[in-house]
């Protein structure tokens, strides 16, 4: 005689009601939306404006113009070119640049003497604006890359020195006096002590150095040289190319904010032990 099923009902938990509420947008999704929103109207509202004739298109080109010029460049590969030297530049004033002004600081905040001594020089050269440097800089190492880097290392620098300065400074006077009082070399409180105390600091530095390198290099660019970002717009103002001109700040933005993009990834990457602010609570 057969027995009768007792094995419990499995109920299938991903079925999903046909008639349910949809889960309502992110907080991250509502602002993504209405940022491309505000990019949006802003074009369509720039472009009738042009087309209107309530704006000159010679000095306010039109956004389908600045479209077609940036497809027009890469079309060709020669713009590939230019967009490598701006990045070679970049990379090398950022590197030399962060690596000097963070031993620099590191320095002169364990050596107190030191400090006295090197402190009003670098408020001399601090207080001198790094872009007037910069025709100084090509008269020494000409048009080629040396110029442009050491413009971006001058920028770069004194952001990388002032910030680790200061973490070297606030390290935690309870962790030192337990360092010391186990007998910690000068090696290992450099290590354990003032490196993390500075580390917040050191990578905070970074996201705004990227931007000052890539304004040193393009600077740079822009006052004597052969390729590059800079050139590109130093030529387009040359011949009175306002969509030229256009163009070149466009592509200028997107480089700066991928590369701030990727700095951003590394600063996640660094400092995972920091805690997450608490946003908004989604509405």
């Amino acid at each position: 005689m057969p027995q009768p099923d007792t094995s419990p009902t499995v109920t299938i938990a991903s079925e999903v009601p046909a008639d349910a509420p949809r889960a309502p947008w992110s907080r991250k999704g509502k602002v993504r939306a209405t940022q491309i929103g505000i990019v949006a109207v802003f074009l369509v509202a720039w472009e009738m404006a042009g087309r209107l004739a309530w704006i000159d298109p010679f000095f306010f080109p039109l956004p389908t113009a600045i479209a077609g010029r940036l497809a027009e460049w890469f079309s060709t590969s020669e713009i590939w070119g230019d967009v490598g030297i701006t990045l070679l530049e970049t990379v090398l004033s950022f590197t030399i640049g962060i690596a000097a002004g963070t031993a620099l600081g590191i320095w002169l905040g364990l050596s107190a003497f030191a400090a006295d001594v090197l402190q009003p020089f670098v408020k001399v050269f601090n207080a001198i604006p790094r872009i007037l440097l910069g025709p100084i800089f090509v008269l020494w190492f000409g048009l080629g890359l040396a110029s442009k880097v050491a413009l971006g290392v001058t920028i770069v620098l004194f952001i990388a020195f002032f910030n680790t300065l200061q973490g070297v400074r606030e390290v935690n006077p309870v962790v030192l006096a337990n360092a010391r009082l186990l007998k910690a070399s000068r090696m290992a409180l450099l290590r354990h002590v003032y490196l993390p105390s500075a580390a917040s600091w050191i990578v905070s530095s970074l996201r705004v150095s990227v931007g000052m390198a890539v304004m040193g290099a393009v600077v740079a660019e822009y006052l004597g040289s052969s390729a590059g970002l800079g050139h590109i717009i130093a030529q387009a103002e040359g011949v009175m190319d306002a969509t030229g001109v256009f163009a070149g700040l466009v592509l200028l933005s997107t480089f700066v904010v991928t590369l701030d993009r990727l700095v951003d990834s590394l600063e996640s990457r660094l400092l995972v032990w920091r805690p997450v602010p608490s946003g908004e609570p989604d509405a």
